[in-house]
């Protein structure tokens, strides 16, 4: 056997990993003119998200819920308030608490944001349902993943 003879597993075309990767960056790339059209990135748009479903969280929340560290969504935040989009302001009870809340130009925002996911689903060239079960089947690995850590 030669050198280059790979063995199926290691194909990458075989790779759980690469499909996965590979279809995030195109996802990303379907959403960037959506996104460049509100003035925002794809992570200010999921912080967005995560804002919209829960005015007032704090900064640990959010990163909680994009399974990232506060540290590094700080930044991103200091973004969206520049724009005017959210403000952070510091928690009465504790004063290392950071509270978030959308602004009225953030709301207005969501309004013009409710079209994307059907432009999304028109992409795909899949059925909602399909997506649906896709979308469930990925959080089950997320899960499986996050406790196999």
């Amino acid at each position: 056997m030669s050198r280059t003879d790979a063995c199926e597993e290691l194909k990458l075309d075989n790779q759980l990993c690469f499909a996965l990767y590979s279809t995030s960056l195109l996802m990303t790339k379907i959403y960037k003119p959506l996104l460049q059209a509100v003035g925002l990135t794809y992570p200010q748009y999921l912080a967005m998200l995560v804002l919209w479903e829960g005015d007032g969280i704090t900064v640990g929340d959010l990163s909680g819920r994009l399974l990232t560290d506060p540290g590094s969504v700080t930044p991103l935040l200091k973004r969206l308030e520049g724009i005017g989009l959210i403000t952070r302001t510091r928690s009465s009870s504790d004063e290392r608490v950071v509270e978030l809340h959308v602004t009225e130009a953030g709301w207005a925002l969501r309004k013009q944001a409710e079209a994307f996911p059907l432009c999304i689903v028109e992409a795909s060239g899949q059925s909602v349902e399909e997506l649906l079960a896709l979308k469930d089947q990925l959080v089950t690995l997320r899960s499986n993943f996050r406790n196999a850590l």
